[in-house]
Order: structure tokens, then sequence, then C-alpha cells
């Protein structure tokens, strides 16, 4: 699950999605300026994956020139890399992470780190329910509920004498 960023094309500066005047954006091929930025790129149908030092960014191509678009991105370096792309081609950047728009100039305020937290928090959560799964199922510890309307289907757990 890769950290969400959203890339505008503005005519001027975004202070918050809330107050986004979408006429000021400005249609453009976002695809054939990420493409052209890079040099290792994974190429899957329409699917297209940029692989950098510590980072990968991911985002599908469409067939039409928009003002916005969503990357996925695996590692806080491709952030870094993507405000340069920004810098030079006066884009902005909103990250889904932080909830808001990210300061070009400061981007060291990010919402990776929350990202990161939420997903320890899916894995940890998951691992949990699968694990106290598995040990029900094997006989260890109480009986388990395998769903919450239907009372009748619990696996008991097995004696082992």
């Amino acid at each position: 699950m890769g950290w969400d960023i959203v890339l505008f094309n503005s005519k001027e500066t975004i202070a918050s999605i809330e107050e986004l005047d979408e006429d000021k954006l400005e249609p453009i091929d976002f695809s054939q300026i990420l493409e052209s930025s890079f040099s290792e790129i994974i190429k899957d149908n329409n699917h297209r994956e940029i692989k950098g030092k510590d980072f990968s960014i991911e985002f599908f191509i469409g067939n039409e020139r928009v003002s916005n678009t969503m990357i996925s991105l695996y590692g806080e370096n491709g952030l870094f890399e993507l405000i340069e792309l920004a810098k030079k081609h006066g884009w902005q950047i909103f990250d889904t992470g932080l909830g808001e728009m990210i300061d070009l100039d400061n981007p060291s305020k990010n919402g990776y780190e929350n990202h990161r937290q939420y997903i320890k928090q899916i894995i940890k959560t998951v691992y949990n329910t699968w694990y106290k799964a598995w040990l029900g199922l094997c006989g260890f510890g109480r009986p388990l509920r395998l769903s919450s309307d239907r009372p009748d289907i619990i696996y008991q757990p097995l004696t082992i004498k």
C-alpha cells in the first residue's frame, strides 16, 4: 500500500484543497513529464513504476491531459524527487498522509511518518486477527467465534491429553 499524493498544475497557489478553484487548474501531460524525467521505468500496460534509490513511484497513464493526478510513493525519497519536478514545472503537491498541501520549500513536514504508522497498524491488526484464529483452530486458547452474526458457528479448542 503506497503513500498517496496528488500533483496539481495550477495558475495560482493552492492554500488548501477546500479552497481549490478548479478554474485555475491547467491540464498537462503529467505522464510524459514523469516518464521523461527518470531513467528506470517499468511499464506494464498503462501502469508505470519509477525505480530510484530507496524509493519507487507508481502511477497510471491516461489518454488525456489532466490538471491533477494521483501518485503512489514507496519511500520518502520519492517525494523529494517529485518536489524537484514540482519546482521545475510549477506543480503543487497534496499529501494524503498529512491532509494538506506540501510546502515545497519545507518538504521535511510531510505525511510519510503518518503513512508508516497507518501501515503498521493495519499489519498489526491483520496479524493479530489471523494469529488468534490460527491458535483457536489449532486448539490453543479459548473457543474462536468465526462469525459475529452466527453464534452457532464456534470452533472449540481441541483437548490434548
